[in-house]
């Protein structure tokens, strides 16, 4: 993707006061959101209901974390890749990023991860259930901005044990030739809504919005929301996920936890018959031929081919899903 590298553009990222939706001004914050998700991909949430101190405690152990357990094994990785950059390698198919996984849904691997004591274990299962609830709010929020049922987005992602949920914990060190990695490389996000409690003190992360990266800032306490391809199969293209990245920096070690509310691995995806009707409907009007843009298909088909192809364009991905879909029971 021929995408300048130079420095993002400064727009008036959407931020929601989530306060404001408990006001007369719900209106005029439900019309951020909505203009965010068809326009961004991403937004920012402010008194969201997570705790600052339960925050700050995940963000301090988390760092901590990270100098304990993990310094020493990537500064390894980081030697090695930077001789080979030095030496004419090409290594931008390597992310500059230090990381583990948590599973929350449908069975937790909390308890089976190394080099975690039991606060921080502690720690992770009180900040996952918060996030939980809150993405489930968001979720419950974009169907009111749709004009679908509650709990539509929840079902549909359902599949037949529940959501798929967990946690990457990431730490982007310090690079001392930024102009040779990045942290992590652009991609869209697989799932269904992201939500990310990142660094308010090292930027980096970028999205990519009409043609140049645009970077997503740090506030102290938010969470940064973002769109997943699921969703966009959901509502027919009305929300779109966006390409985004990590940037390297010399100074600095980037901190960032991005919890993942996604469809259960069994669960059906295909756009809502609302929407598509409703599309349908405006493109009658406008003298198009309306219907589902999307394929019909199983999570875990889509995670599959994603994994192969995560740092590709995503149109490929849906195209391929199509061309290989069976008839799938939605009952």
């Amino acid at each position: 993707m021929a995408i300048p590298a130079d420095a993002a553009v400064s727009l008036n990222f959407p931020v929601i006061n989530m306060e404001k939706l408990e006001t007369g001004e719900r209106g005029a914050a439900m019309e951020v959101i909505r203009d965010a998700c068809e326009n961004w991909g991403f937004f920012e949430l402010l008194n969201h209901g997570v705790s600052h101190e339960l925050m700050d405690e995940v963000e301090r152990v988390s760092k901590a974390n990270y100098t304990a357990c993990r310094e020493g094994q990537f500064k390894e990785f980081a030697a090695r890749t930077l001789e080979a950059g030095d030496k004419g390698a090409d290594v931008k198919d390597v992310d500059w990023e230090s990381t583990f996984f948590v599973r929350h849904l449908p069975a937790s691997n909390l308890a089976d991860l190394p080099d975690l004591d039991h606060h921080y274990r502690q720690l992770i299962k009180e900040f996952a259930s918060e996030i939980e609830k809150l993405a489930e709010k968001v979720l419950d929020l974009l169907c009111e901005n749709l004009g679908l049922e509650q709990g539509y987005l929840k079902r549909a992602f359902a599949g037949s044990r529940g959501p798929t949920f967990g946690t990457k914990v990431s730490s982007y060190p310090p690079c001392p030739r930024p102009d040779l990695v990045d942290g992590l490389r652009a991609h869209t996000d697989a799932g269904g809504v992201i939500l990310l409690f990142q660094d308010d003190q090292v930027s980096g992360l970028q999205l990519l919005k009409d043609g140049a990266w645009v970077e997503v800032p740090p506030m102290r306490h938010a969470i940064v929301v973002n769109i997943g391809d699921q969703l966009e199969v959901i509502t027919n293209g009305r929300y779109k996920s966006v390409m985004h990245r990590v940037l390297t920096r010399a100074d600095g070690n980037r901190m960032s936890i991005a919890s993942f509310y996604n469809p259960g691995a069994d669960a059906v995806i295909f756009p809502a018959p609302a929407l598509v009707a409703a599309a349908g409907a405006t493109e009658k009007n406008e003298g198009e031929e309306g219907g589902a843009v999307y394929p019909k298909f199983v999570f875990e088909d889509y995670m599959n081919l994603y994994v192969r192809h995560k740092f590709e364009a995503k149109e490929p991905r849906f195209k391929a899903m199509k061309a290989d879909a069976a008839p799938i029971a939605t009952a």
